[in-house]
């Protein structure tokens, strides 16, 4: 179960943003801290823009080690900086992925 979203108008009942060009780094904040993240650092919002760019390029969920990677950090850098990389999804106000992809996000 989700946290309640910051405006539930604009998230599907799994939480996740349903038009992902409204997404802004404020709301991004917003879905962090009601998810209990507190504010996100600089190196958090630089991986949400890649995912958010992986995305745009090719529609789907890309391997988060590649994400880690594009930014220069390690393979595990996710692990880090999100308790779980399905969080790290909807803080980067990416829509729904699916049921498999949920599997191993």
């Amino acid at each position: 179960m989700n946290p309640t979203p910051p405006n539930p108008a604009l998230f599907d009942s799994s939480g996740f943003l349903l038009d992902p060009s409204m997404w802004n780094v404020t709301l991004a904040d917003r879905i962090a801290q009601t998810d209990g993240l507190g504010e996100l650092n600089e190196l958090q919002i630089g991986l949400l823009h890649t995912l958010r760019d992986e995305f745009a390029k090719y529609g789907c969920v890309t391997a988060l080690s590649h994400v880690c990677h594009l930014t220069g950090q390690g393979a595990d850098c996710m692990q880090h900086l999100f308790p779980n990389p399905r969080i790290a999804w909807r803080v980067a106000g990416l829509p729904d992925p699916g049921e498999e992809a949920k599997a191993y996000l």
